[in-house]
């Protein structure tokens, strides 16, 4: 099938070059110039593991390409799939759908033959109404369906996700658009993958949900950390006894610093403004957000006890930036809060992560970058794990040791073992482990 893919960020070139390894001919648009320019010259904007493979061995074959020519990509094209931005809007918390109707008002003025207009972006419920009238406004001839098909893709296991998805989740009630969905997805059968189709609203929804209950998960666990801290308990002792419940689970069960990253922070604040403009206020959500704001300060704050009380003057060695491992996404990273508040606290930070360091200079113009773990650590009076990357679970505890002027550890993720650290020396510090 002929795909039309607008926007070529994580979640288009994600899915543009998966749709193009399932056979699919795929067109990847975006309006930035220069993005476009890299992608054809095979540099790939963002760190995701593998996709830089898939995306050259698909536009060896012919499948995929990349251009800013949106309506010559549009003709002919059996779906479109809008896959743009929807950011927090400044001010009052909505998403901003700004991108998605320009981009319906684009795509509508192309389109020929019967075509399926796919919202891929996040949106908030009845966003696929509004995106259908604007299109039926501009063009009344024009002959297409408008479908809510969410994604589902964790940074860092993206691909996989694609290509082994727990549900495809595609909001139509229009036969001819159910078709075209089938026939896209179809690849997937083999794996017995499941196609649930709903009611567009429904399928905007199911996304919202979904993230809102994983935020809730993490923040509820995290929340059974501090108890523990007080009551002498293991936290993942608890999460380990609890998640052994099928009812329960044990995914989104790891106590940390606070959830971050490109979904749950916005997606969760535009599901609370929607709730509250249809006057059906999510309690649970708002606490949701407001536990997980006040956890990341939470965290500076045990740093700066187990640094003695104070930080000021102090060399804080961070490892781990990114808002989880295997992405270089800092949006709303941890890290940064926790950074911010122990620089305003009068600590000099030196960090390092394998991946997030480029995006994260911006973020933080003020501290150190150091060229990797050990250099980190040298001189330091405390280290601050805020990443469970693969390649921080297994220092080498005595050049750890060595490398720090004093023996503080604060383990953020939990990725080491407390009675190990302290039999090596350690002054070890960790999340719901009194």
């Amino acid at each position: 099938m002929r795909v039309t893919m607008i926007g070529s960020g994580y979640v288009g070139l994600v899915s543009g070059a998966c749709f193009a390894d399932f056979g699919h001919e795929v067109i990847c648009v975006d309006m930035d110039a220069g993005k476009i320019a890299a992608l054809n010259r095979g540099e790939i904007p963002i760190f995701e593991p593998g996709l830089d493979d898939l995306v050259a061995s698909n536009v060896r074959a012919g499948r995929l390409s990349f251009t800013t020519e949106l309506a010559a990509s549009v003709r002919g094209a059996e779906a479109v799939f809008i896959a743009v931005g929807t950011p927090s809007r400044r001010g009052d918390g909505h998403a901003d759908l700004s991108y998605v109707h320009q981009a319906a008002r684009d795509v509508v003025a192309a389109i020929e033959g019967f075509t399926v207009i796919v919202t891929k972006s996040t949106v908030p419920v009845g966003t696929g109404d509004e995106v259908e009238r604007i299109m039926r406004d501009a063009r009344p001839d024009a002959d297409f369906a408008v479908v809510s098909n969410p994604e589902f893709l964790r940074e860092g296991a993206a691909i996989a996700d694609f290509k082994r998805p727990d549900r495809i989740v595609i909001g139509t009630e229009d036969e001819r658009a159910r078709k075209v969905m089938e026939e896209l997805y179809r690849p997937l059968y083999l794996n017995a993958a499941p196609l649930l189709f709903t009611a567009r609203r429904t399928s905007e929804l199911i996304k919202y949900a979904g993230n809102a209950f994983l935020a809730t998960k993490i923040t509820f666990i995290n929340e059974m950390a501090d108890l523990c801290e007080r009551v002498g308990a293991n936290v993942q002792e608890v999460a380990r006894g609890i998640g052994l419940d099928n009812r329960i689970g044990s995914k989104f069960l790891h106590a940390g610093p606070g959830y971050g990253g490109s979904c749950f922070p916005k997606d969760t604040l535009a599901l609370i403004k929607t709730a509250q403009d249809m006057e059906s206020p999510l309690r649970i959500v708002e606490t949701v957000v407001a536990v997980n704001d006040q956890r990341k300060r939470a965290m500076a704050r045990k740093v700066v006890a187990a640094c003695g009380g104070s930080v000021r003057g102090k060399r804080i060695a961070v490892l781990g930036l990114a808002f989880k491992p295997n992405t270089d996404d800092m949006r709303e990273a941890p890290s940064l809060a926790i950074i911010t508040a122990l620089i305003d606290a009068g600590a000099h930070v030196v960090a390092f992560d394998p991946e997030s360091m480029e995006s994260a200079r911006p973020l933080l113009p003020e501290i150190e970058y150091a060229p990797d773990a050990y250099s980190c650590l040298e001189g330091a009076d405390a280290l601050v794990i805020v990443t469970e990357w693969n390649a921080f679970r297994a220092l080498d505890l005595e050049r750890v040791k060595a490398a720090l002027r004093q023996p503080v550890v604060v383990d953020l993720r939990n990725v080491y073992r407390s009675s190990e650290m302290r039999e090596r020396g350690f002054d070890y510090v960790n999340i719901g482990n009194a």
